[in-house]
C-alpha cells in the first residue's frame, strides 16, 4: 500500500517511536493525526510536521471512537494505525520491604500498554473492514511490542506480560482481518533511545548501547520507522513479529 495521500493513526505519537513515526509518515505523504495525553508536546510535534493532535487515553471506548471519527472527519477515512501507546513502569513482584507490590500497578500497566492497543485496533477495525479497497488491501495495523515479551527482565513482569499480550493477540486478529483486507504487524524494539532514556546518565546510555551485539549502541526512533515505513509497503508481510534489536538477548537484571 502506498503510503502518499492516506490517512494514518499514530498512538503515542507525540515523541519517541510513535512521535519519528508521525513525523516519517507525514514527510511521505501521509496526512497524520496523533493520538497522546501529552497536548503540549502533541499539539507542538503535530505542528512541525503538518498533522492533527487528538488527546486520548486509549484505554477508553468512547474517547477512541470519538477521537478516530474527529480524525476521519478531518482526514478522512485513516487506512494505517500504529500502534506505540504504552508506559514502561518496573516494579519486583515482592519489593525489598518483602511485601507484595500493589495489584494496581500490575494492572495499570497491561490495561495501558495491552487492553489499550486491542481497543484502537477493534475500533479501528470497525470503521475500515467495509470500505473501499486501496489496491488489494484496505489498511494496515502496526502494534508495538518489546524484546521484554521474549527475555523479560527482573521487575518487568507487568511490562513483559502486556508486550507478551500484544505478540499473542497479533496472528489471531492479523487471521480474522485478512478476510476485510486488513494486516496486523508487529514490531518488537530492543534498546531504543526514548524520552525515558533521556533520564539516565550518559554513561548508563552507553553501557545500555553496548549490550547490544551490531550495532552497538543504541536504536535509533527514525529505524523503528523505517520498519514501519516498509511494512505499510509490502502487502505480504502479515501476521507476524519482527524483532529490531540488534540481535540483543535481555539478561536476567
Amino acid at each position: 500500500m502506498q503510503i502518499n495521500g492516506l490517512a494514518a493513526i499514530v498512538t503515542g505519537g507525540a515523541s519517541g517511536l510513535g512521535g519519528a513515526t508521525a513525523a516519517h509518515l507525514a514527510s511521505l505523504g501521509a496526512k497524520v493525526t496523533i493520538f497522546d495525553l501529552n497536548t503540549e508536546l502533541g499539539e507542538a510535534h503535530a505542528k512541525s510536521f503538518g498533522g492533527y493532535f487528538i488527546k486520548v487515553d486509549v484505554t477508553s471506548e468512547d474517547a477512541v471512537n470519538a477521537a478516530l471519527a474527529e480524525a476521519e472527519g478531518l482526514h478522512g477515512k485513516a487506512r494505517i494505525l500504529v500502534n506505540c501507546a504504552g508506559i514502561a513502569t518496573g516494579a519486583r513482584v515482592v519489593g525489598r520491604d518483602g511485601l507484595a507490590t500493589p495489584l494496581a500497578d500490575f494492572t495499570k500497566v497491561v490495561m495501558i500498554n495491552l487492553i489499550g492497543t486491542y481497543n484502537v485496533i477493534s475500533k479501528f477495525a470497525a470503521r475500515i473492514h467495509d470500505a473501499e479497497q486501496v489496491g488489494e488491501e484496505r489498511g494496515v495495523i502496526i502494534n508495538t511490542a518489546s524484546v521484554a515479551a521474549y527475555e523479560g527482565q527482573i521487575g518487568q513482569a507487568a511490562y513483559s506480560a502486556s508486550k507478551g499480550g500484544i505478540v499473542g493477540i497479533g496472528l489471531p486478529i492479523a487471521r480474522e482481518l485478512a478476510r476485510f483486507g486488513i494486516r496486523v504487524m508487529t514490531i518488537a524494539p530492543g534498546i531504543f533511545w526514548t524520552p525515558m532514556m533521556a533520564g539516565f546518565t550518559q554513561e548508563v546510555q552507553d553501557a545500555l548501547g553496548a549490550q547490544v551485539p551490531f550495532p552497538s549502541r543504541l536504536g535509533k526512533p527514525e529505524e523503528y520507522a523505517q520498519l514501519v515505513e516498509n511494512i505499510v509497503t509490502n502487502p505480504m508481510l502479515n501476521g507476524e513479529v519482527i524483532r529490531l534489536d540488534g540481535a540483543i538477548r535481555m539478561t536476567p537484571k
